[in-house]
Parts: structure tokens; C-alpha cells; sequence
């Protein structure tokens, strides 16, 4: 019977990606090529990213061709159990193809995440404390570039999206509404619009 093998078997503790060219220390710990490459650049002396070893003269970095040969076949594997992110859904900005479908968008991050690649900000210390928000696309295009916060409002004075800090600031004496209140007026407004013209072919 096939063992059935789990991604973080598979995950670059650096990148937390699935292995790229994935090398082994002499203390028996596997990265990326490049990710460890990078790591021992900045970083003097040479050692373990994981267990902070040690190495006095900085070792030969030599594709693990076993382990690379099973984080292929992983990946097809996991491309036959999965069909990624369907169209209409938030695909996760982390996955190698397919996408899988994002669970959550991290607001600092700016960046949307599977079951998987959204752990780390589950139980590393340092990133718990990230704003965690419903996935959406484009996170970018999403924040306030003027205060970096998510534009969250609507500003029915100015026609306008605000950040929280915008309505503090610039737009205390207009009248302002959730965005997702202002979309769905719309949305409601706009298939009322076309059920009419609808009724009026229809005469």
C-alpha cells in the first residue's frame, strides 16, 4: 500500500515553498538550493538554518536527486487530486501550479493563502500577530496608498474608496458607508435596472 505523503514533507523551512533543487546539509536538514545559497551569504559564520550547526568550511551544495525525484512526483500527485482554484475564486499567491483556492489574505503580507502556506501565520510568533481578512484578489490595489490600511469604506460625498484613517482624517463631515453596503446597492440598483429595460423588450 503507497504511503500517503503530506506537502510539509516537502516545504523549504526558508521559503516554506515546496523544494526547488532541494539540498542537504551535513547534518541531515534539507532547503532549497538557492534559498540556502542566499541564507550562507548574508549570514558568516556557515551554519544550519534549523539546528544552527556549525560548519567550519562551507559544504559543496549537491542536488538531493532522491528527494528531488519525490517533490515531483508530489506535485503531480497533488495536481491529479486537485483542480486549484476554481474561476471566481481567490487563488493562493504561494502555490507552484496548480493554485490551490485561498483561505485567507494576510493585510500585512499583502498576500492570499492556502490551508497550507497559511499555517506559518497560524503558529509562528512573529507572523500570528498579521491582520488576517477573507481572501480576495489584487491585495494591492485593495490598500490605501496614501495610510496603507485596507480601503474598507465608501464615501457617498466624494464617490469615493477610504481607508479607516482617510474618514478620520480628510472626510469627518461626509457620509460614508461600508464598501460591501455600497456594492450591494449597487449590484441590487443595476439588476433592478436591467429586469426594467428586460420588461420593456418584452412589451
Amino acid at each position: 500500500m503507497a504511503a500517503v505523503r503530506s506537502e510539509d514533507q516537502f516545504l523549504c523551512s526558508i521559503c516554506l515553498d515546496l523544494f526547488t533543487e532541494p539540498v542537504t546539509t551535513p547534518c541531515g536538514h534539507n532547503f532549497c538550493r538557492r534559498c540556502l545559497s542566499q541564507y550562507w551569504d548574508t549570514s558568516a559564520p556557515c551554519r544550519c538554518p534549523l539546528c544552527n550547526k556549525l560548519f567550519h568550511v562551507k559544504p559543496e551544495l549537491e542536488v538531493n536527486t532522491l528527494l528531488s525525484e519525490m517533490v515531483s512526483q508530489f506535485k503531480q500527485e497533488a495536481g491529479s487530486r486537485s483542480e486549484g482554484s476554481k474561476p471566481g475564486e481567490v487563488s493562493c499567491d504561494h502555490c507552484s501550479a496548480p493554485k490551490l483556492k485561498a483561505l485567507k489574505s494576510c493585510l500585512v503580507c499583502l498576500s492570499s493563502y492556502c490551508e497550507s502556506h497559511l499555517q506559518p501565520h497560524l503558529s509562528v510568533p512573529g507572523l500570528k500577530s498579521h491582520q488576517l481578512m477573507e481572501p480576495v484578489d489584487n491585495m494591492e490595489d485593495r490598500m490605501c496608498p496614501q495610510h496603507h490600511k485596507p480601503l474598507e469604506l465608501f464615501c457617498r460625498s466624494d464617490h469615493s474608496c477610504l481607508c479607516t484613517m482617510c474618514a478620520l482624517l480628510e472626510h469627518q463631515s461626509h457620509k460614508f458607508v461600508p464598501l460591501k453596503e455600497e456594492f450591494d446597492q449597487r449590484k441590487a440598483s443595476l439588476q433592478q435596472t436591467q429586469q426594467q429595460s428586460h420588461g420593456c423588450w418584452c412589451i
